[in-house]
């Protein structure tokens, strides 16, 4: 199928790559030019295991080309696939606007009989919002509208994209079924179908479940450290259970980052005000979470007290591991604290090569992970890359003034958890 693919950044720049894969003929349009540029040359525009080789392939083949022309792009294009990252701010509100205004502009070059397919993740009512406006602007050129929600994961998307679980898939009429289903045939034929309504609010409803879960072992597990519980043994026992099940989102550990489990907390709770229905249980998912982000800082300063003039190592620095992105990390947050206690923060990262300007005077980041540790009060796994399970105990010992390790989510554990030489604290371990 010919296929524009609309919006480059991770979620489009994942979706036209793997698309081209399957032999799909596709064009990825967006408006920015250095990022056309930069994909034309086969450079995603941030880091994704296996992506830049992926873009290359479809780019040698001749099944993929990148375009900022509206006209261009969408010339004889069967599906026009929206695929924005849609932005949110620190208080995890969505700039919805931005997605509809970029999908407007491509109104006057959709051809009649078009679908387009909206990924980007907005609030349930959206895609009904842009039908209203095209219908509007060309009664006379009928095309099609569809929702199915994004699935990615940083770090793991090609992964996700090409051999998914399910995908959940939002039509109008049997007539855009038969479209969707012969794109994402050389996919996967487990397709959820349903309304479009229903498929939007399924993104929203599922990634509130995840934050709810998150959040609910997290409580658990504050409230074990206090009595002599270990809240992974509690785990265990929940996840044993059948209702519950071995796959359950109940891993003890850090708070959820980034914006987005709360982006879509935040628009079911804009919804029920909207709609003047409470949502008493969502509502609090995020002041749970918000709470438990000051785990690290508080278990730091149990075992040393005040932090001012003190030396942390922080091990990762990004988002979550497989990734780049530093944007609305709870690492970059946790440094920013401890700087802002007065304690001397040294940091390393395999993917962070140089610390971005807002932060290169706030600590220090070194080249590797024992020259992080040099001299320090403390050590804290922030971002669990594989590299950091490497590292030996009896080294970790000698390069710190006091081995002591935060490590939220046992990442460790194995390595460092008994070593009777270290003070190792994890979230659900006892006090």
């Amino acid at each position: 199928m010919r296929v524009c693919v609309v919006g480059l950044w991770h979620l489009g720049t994942v979706t036209a790559a793997c698309l081209a894969s399957v032999d799909h003929d596709v064009t990825g349009l967006d408006f920015e030019p250095d990022t056309v540029a930069r994909l034309a040359t086969g450079q995603a525009p941030l880091f994704e295991p296996g992506l830049d080789a992926l873009l290359q392939a479809g780019l040698a083949a001749g099944r993929l080309r990148f375009s900022g022309d509206i006209d261009e792009a969408l010339a004889g294009a069967e599906v026009v696939w929206v695929t924005y990252d849609t932005p949110v701010d620190d208080d995890d509100r969505a700039d919805v606007a931005f997605v509809v205004e970029r999908v407007s502009r491509l109104f006057p070059a959709l051809e009649a009989g078009t679908l387009v397919l909206i990924s980007s993740q907005l609030p349930v009512g959206t895609t009904h919002q842009l039908e209203q406006l095209y219908a509007a602007a060309h009664p006379d050129r009928p095309v099609s509208f569809a929702y199915s929600p994004e699935n990615l994961r940083l770090g793991k998307a090609i992964g996700v994209f090409t051999q998914p679980d399910r995908v959940v898939v939002g039509v109008r009429d049997e007539t855009d079924k038969a479209r969707v289903a012969a794109l994402l045939r050389p996919l996967t034929e487990r397709i959820e179908w349903m309304g479009v309504e229903s498929a939007e609010m399924t993104k929203h409803a599922l990634n509130a479940f995840l934050a709810t879960s998150v959040t609910f072992i997290n409580e658990i597990a504050t409230l074990c450290e206090q009595v002599g519980a270990d809240a992974k043994e509690v785990e265990r026992g929940l996840k044993s259970e059948m209702r519950i099940g071995p796959r359950a989102y109940l891993g003890p550990g850090g708070a959820f980052a980034g914006g987005t489990l709360a982006r879509d907390i935040s628009f079911l709770s804009a919804i029920g005000a909207a709609h003047s229905r409470p949502t008493h249980l969502i509502s609090a998912v995020r002041a749970s979470n918000d709470a438990h982000k000051g785990w690290a800082g508080q278990r730091l300063m149990t075992l040393l007290g005040n932090l001012a003039g003190q030396r942390i190592a922080i091990w990762g620095l990004t988002y979550k591991p497989g990734t780049d992105t530093l944007r609305r990390s709870s690492a970059v947050e946790l440094c920013q604290w401890l700087v802002a206690q007065g304690a001397q923060v040294q940091a390393h990262d395999p993917a962070v090569q140089a610390l971005p300007a807002e932060l290169a005077g706030l600590f220090s980041l070194h080249a590797t992970p024992l020259d992080a540790l040099d001299g320090a009060a403390a050590l804290v796994v922030a971002t669990e890359w594989p590299d950091y399970q490497t590292v030996a105990a009896a080294a970790i010992v000698a390069a710190m003034a006091q081995p002591v390790v935060v490590d939220a989510n046992r990442f460790l554990a194995r390595t460092l958890g008994d070593d009777p030489r270290i003070r190792y604290a994890a979230v659900g371990k006892p006090v």
